[in-house]
């Protein structure tokens, strides 16, 4: 969860609805103390328990689609698209 101070939220409306349009949640803080959060209307029940390890600090989330992984996994033998190349012939 973010923080993000009122004066912040104003000047940056828009910016702060795409983030919580995208599933991030916001903390409004006024002088460094929260004062209210702003979170997506509609959060998948599938979802709950990511958001309940990110709220426990077991894990973080900036927001945003994965980025895919680090390194490539190896395969041996052709490539799965020569082979359905090789299917559809």
């Amino acid at each position: 969860m973010s923080n993000v101070g009122v004066r912040e939220l104003k000047a940056q409306l828009s910016q702060c609805l795409r983030r919580v349009r995208s599933g991030e949640r916001l903390t409004i803080t006024d002088r460094g103390r929260a004062i209210a959060e702003l979170v997506p209307k509609v959060s998948p029940a599938s979802l709950d328990w990511a958001h309940a390890m990110v709220a426990a600090g077991l894990a973080s989330w900036k927001g945003g689609k994965p980025e895919g992984m680090a390194r490539r996994i190896k395969s041996r033998g052709k490539p799965a698209s020569q082979m359905i190349i090789e299917d559809r012939g």
